[in-house]
């Protein structure tokens, strides 16, 4: 049986650039190595979720790993918070949330410039408010988690991030009867969040800077804590995550993946690509399945950068040149969890590239890795195929029937 390695670039599909002379991000790219892999394998489209659906980093992922997500998802608020490194209990309400700037009453900026070290302003967040408790801890950039511990909590409540500049902060309203309370004390929190952040030294520091402040915490991704199968119980195998991201680090640690630590990983655009597989290729001595997000991808489609998105790939392929004497051994898998096109700035749903590399299997004779070469190749699926063309092409799937 085979290791198997899945790279995961967040947000790689990607649509014509004029920035780039019309070609996409991986089009333009020097790709070497991605090329080889592909030209050692077999490629094709892969829809994540379903067909022109736009998944979210969460539910692809789940989806990817095997995880129905219409049975497994109960909202990206608890993945966060697990990422992060919180513990959840039966009953806590977790959120995603987002530092913004707020300048006379309008969002300026839902990432406040993508903001740095905001630990003292989650830690200053943290209070009780009619006896349920919030936990807030930081994540990377502007990003957090926010979870609330306490009786009587409902997830049947809405989210306060109006997803667009010009408008003003929203709070939440209850979806239902039962989460009359939660919504009233989720108000009270924002209230007295603004005022916190307000007046809070580090925003005030940002301001005198001509920066703009994290002054606003939004709330979004509310869910509960969900009951997943194990990796090793659903396919037998030890499995490790390598990822910056906390979202992805969550997902992994409740499917029971080993959650690793590599220097110089920060989830960014700017982590240490090197260090990562360096990390995984001695991680196969101890784990059967790899699992490796490099985030960058998609922080440049969301920012509208499409040489950022380009740099990063080359600095992907750059690193990754190592893995090609390990086919004989190991299977390769290089895909997206999604499209982040630069020319829409979010996630769409268009199909992104995929490529399964090891030796001793039929190569589609694709030479290249980009969206529109791989379309000549032999797979057309959707994101819940791949773990069993993975099993399939490692060795270790079992017949079904006689």
């Amino acid at each position: 049986m085979k290791k198997i390695i899945l790279i995961i670039m967040d947000g790689l599909g990607d649509r014509p650039n004029k920035e780039l002379d019309g070609l996409t991000a991986l089009q333009a790219a020097n790709r070497p190595n991605l090329n080889y892999l592909s030209s050692h394998g077999t490629t094709g489209l892969m829809s994540p979720v379903a067909s022109g659906i736009r998944a979210g980093s969460d539910t692809s992922h789940l989806s990817i790993l095997g995880y129905d997500p219409h049975k497994y998802y109960t909202g990206r608020g608890p993945f966060e918070a697990l990422g992060v490194g919180l513990e959840l209990k039966p009953g806590d309400i977790a959120f995603r949330a987002n530092y913004a700037s707020i300048i006379d009453g309008k969002i300026v900026d839902r990432r406040a410039g993508r903001i740095q070290n905001t630990a003292e302003l989650s830690s200053a967040l943290e209070t009780e408010i009619d006896g349920v408790k919030f936990i807030v801890k930081s994540g990377v950039e502007h990003r957090a988690a926010v979870v609330m511990r306490g009786p009587k909590l409902s997830d049947k409540v809405s989210e306060t991030d109006p997803h667009s500049v010009d408008s003003s902060p929203m709070d939440t309203e209850p979806l239902a009867p039962e989460a009359n309370f939660t919504s009233a004390v989720i108000n009270k929190f924002l209230e007295r969040s603004r005022k916190i952040l307000a007046s809070h030294p580090l925003n005030r520091k940002l301001i005198s800077e001509g920066k703009l402040p994290a002054n606003e915490i939004m709330l979004r991704g509310v869910g509960k804590m969900p009951a997943i199968p194990s990796f090793h119980e659903k396919y037998g195998m030890k499995a490790a995550c390598i990822s910056g991201t906390p979202l992805i680090r969550g997902i992994a640690g409740l499917a029971g993946f080993d959650v690793l630590s590599v220097e110089g990983m920060n989830g960014r655009v700017d982590t240490n690509y090197e260090n990562i597989i360096s990390s995984a290729i001695k991680s196969l001595e101890k784990y059967d399945f790899i699992l490796i997000n490099f985030k960058g991808t998609d922080i440049a489609g969301h920012d509208r950068k499409p040489w950022l998105k380009k740099q990063v790939i080359e600095s992907v392929d750059s690193v990754i040149a190592p893995l090609l004497k390990l086919l004989q051994d190991t299977l390769i898998v290089v895909t997206g969890d999604h499209s982040t096109p630069c020319s829409f700035g979010d996630h769409t749903g268009d199909p992104v590239p995929i490529m399964f590399a090891t030796d001793g299997i039929i190569n589609d004779n694709v030479r290249t890795f980009d969206e529109l070469s791989v379309s000549d190749g032999y797979y057309k699926i959707t994101s819940g195929d791949i773990m069993p063309i993975i099993l399939s092409y490692s060795d270790r799937s079992e017949k079904y029937g006689a």
